[in-house]
Parts: C-alpha cells; structure tokens; sequence
C-alpha cells in the first residue's frame, strides 16, 4: 500500500468518526430529552429491560468484525454516558444548585451571618440538662464575642436506654437562657409534629444525621420561615445530601445550612470519619454555607483543634464543637465534649486559622 492510499483511508477514518461523532451527541440530546419526560412522570432514569432490549436489537445487527461482546461493551459505556448525562441535567435543576444560583447563599440568623466569608462559630452542650448547665455554658460563648448557642432538646440515640432529651423543656430552657444572653440558638428537631411548637423557642432548626433522610420531617421544615441547619447523614453520599437539602428548599425555605458532620466508615481510630473534602464540593456544587461539626466527627477532645483549622482551611463557613461545664458527668457524649478551661485554648488556638479565613 502507497503512503497517498494510506492516507485515504486515515481520511476516511477521520470523517467517519465525526459522523460518529455527531450521531452520539444526536443521540446524547435524546436521552436527555427522555431523561426529562421521565422526571415529570416521576419514572427510575435507568431502564435495566429498557438497555437489554436495545443490546439484543444491536448485536442482532452486528456482521462484524466485532465480537458481540466487544460490541456490546462498547455500547454499554454509551449507554452510562447518557444516564450520567440525565444525572447532570436532573443536578442542574435543583434549586440548590450553584448553576441555579451562582451567588452565595447568606443566612442571616439574628444578624449573625452565615455563609458571608467570616467563618462562624456554633458552641453549646451535646445535651440540655438544667438551666444551671445552659447558662454556665452561654456565659463562656458570651464572654468570646460569639453569637451562636447549640443544645440538644431531643437526642436520638442508639439505645432507647439512653437519655432522650428534657423535650419542650429544654427548649424553653434554651429559650430563657438565649434571651437572657442576646444569643441565637440552634437544637435539634426529630419529629414534624414538634416543628410548629419549636418555632417559639429555637433560632434555627437543625436536623440530625439520623434524620437526614426523614422526608416528611424535611419538607415540613421546609414548610416554615426559619433557618434549618441540616446534617449529612451517617453514610450519606453528597448526592443523597444535597438532595436532602433540595427537600427543604423545594417547599419554599431556602434558608438552610449544611454541615458535614463525618460519614460512618470502617476507620474506628475516630467516631466517624471526617469527609473534609466534602466542603469545597458542597460550595462547588451548592449556593448554600457549609459548616463542619469537629465533635460529632472526631469524638476526641484531641483531634477538635486540628479538625476545625483543617475545616477552616479548606474554606468552611463555620465550625460547630460542643463544650460542657463537666464532661465527667454529662448525660450524653461525656468523652467528647471540651471543658471550660479546654474550650478556652480551643478557641484562642484558632485566632489564627480564622485571621486568615477572613482574608
């Protein structure tokens, strides 16, 4: 063979696979059509019988030279293009989406802001036990300078052995306890059906890990107009966390904060494992502020101080940690929770990381 009739055929190969080319973006642009029609009708994007029966129709067309098994790999790796690609198109549409809102997302929580490029704190107890506990712990936020007060009303827990939490009580604990010192505070939540009477006594609600996937309670927080702090869930993907947030958002209250709070892995040096990486994909792929949550994810008083210059390195709108007047005798949590004297080095130690998190 001459090098000219080499070159044909190069040639031909060459326009052959811009037809090609051209036909797999026309086809592209169908699937992305069908992955439409089939989220109005609330229709699985994957169609497993769908995909069995287009391979048979191909390889029944298949004179080779291709082996059908070469065939049918190659047109499977399309096929995965084109529901990667209704994936795309279903992640665009979210209302929490960066591509639906470019701009950042501030929460104002009264008058703190969050999400503006000052980092934020959020300290408190694992748990209300008393006004006495509360009011110690506020006077120490006080005295910093900080705004934001946590304290667990209701508490989940593994065990139904385990204190559950004071319920309304400790919320109008909190309650008292936040006027008493011009603080905003941030409890936890568990059941629909407490969010009304909540309203009265909480600041924003937060949603825990166990719950981030408990629709109805999702959407009935999205129902009202109060900030909502919401955690990524003990194995949640970042996919599955961010749709959580869209449950919220879709019922009209876009006031909402992530905060990754560590996934469950086989690692057992920590309580769970600190997805630090999640923060800059959440700001990339979200308009909303993201926290990170140094004690749930750790659950060593050893590791908070890293953990948070770590969180705010990577660019975290806030680091929530909790503290306790005498963790030897906490009612929840006792192992991982900063005395007065820890959560004062704690906090001067961070100065620094958080200079320069503004800058």
């Amino acid at each position: 063979m001459t090098k000219h009739e080499l070159d044909n055929l190069r040639d031909r190969i060459d326009e052959m696979n811009v037809k090609l080319l051209e036909m797999i973006n026309e086809r592209a642009q169908l699937v992305q059509e069908i992955g439409r029609v089939k989220e109005t009708q609330g229709v699985n994007r994957y169609d497993p019988v769908r995909e069995r029966s287009m391979l048979n129709l191909i390889k029944e067309h298949n004179d080779g030279p291709f082996e059908n098994s070469t065939i049918e790999h190659i047109f499977k790796e399309i096929f995965k293009a084109g529901l990667e690609l209704q994936k795309d198109d279903h992640r665009k549409a979210l209302l929490v989406s960066r591509k639906k809102k470019p701009e950042d997302t501030v929460v104002n929580v009264k008058g703190e802001l969050i999400g503006n490029g000052v980092p934020k704190f959020v300290f408190g107890p694992c748990a209300v036990e008393s006004y006495e506990q509360v009011a110690q712990v506020a006077q120490q936020v006080k005295a910093k300078g900080l705004k934001l007060l946590r304290g667990g009303a209701y508490k989940p827990r593994t065990s139904p052995y385990d204190f559950q939490g004071l319920g309304v009580e400790g919320l109008k604990i909190l309650k008292q306890v936040a006027d008493e010192y011009d603080l905003a505070v941030i409890s936890e939540i568990v059941s629909p059906n407490a969010i009304e009477q909540a309203l009265d006594y909480i600041d924003v609600i937060q949603i825990g890990a166990r719950n981030m996937q408990n629709f109805e309670l999702l959407k009935a927080a999205g129902a009202v107009n109060k900030p909502v702090l919401l955690k990524r869930g003990l194995s949640a993907t970042i996919d599955e966390f961010i749709n959580a947030a869209e449950y919220i958002m879709s019922q009209g209250n876009g006031q909402i904060i992530l905060c990754e709070r560590g996934i469950r892995t086989y690692e057992r040096a920590t309580r769970n494992t600190l997805d630090i990486t999640a923060v800059p994909i959440l700001k990339q792929e979200t308009h909303l502020p993201v926290m990170v949550d140094v004690t749930h994810s750790t659950g060593r008083r050893d590791l908070l101080l890293p953990a948070a210059k770590a969180a705010l390195a990577i660019g975290a709108d806030g680091v929530m940690a909790e503290v306790h007047p005498d963790p030897a005798v906490a009612l929840s949590d006792s192992a991982q929770q900063m005395d007065f004297a820890q959560f004062d080095a704690f906090f001067e130690a961070l100065q620094p990381a958080f200079a320069h998190a503004q800058r």
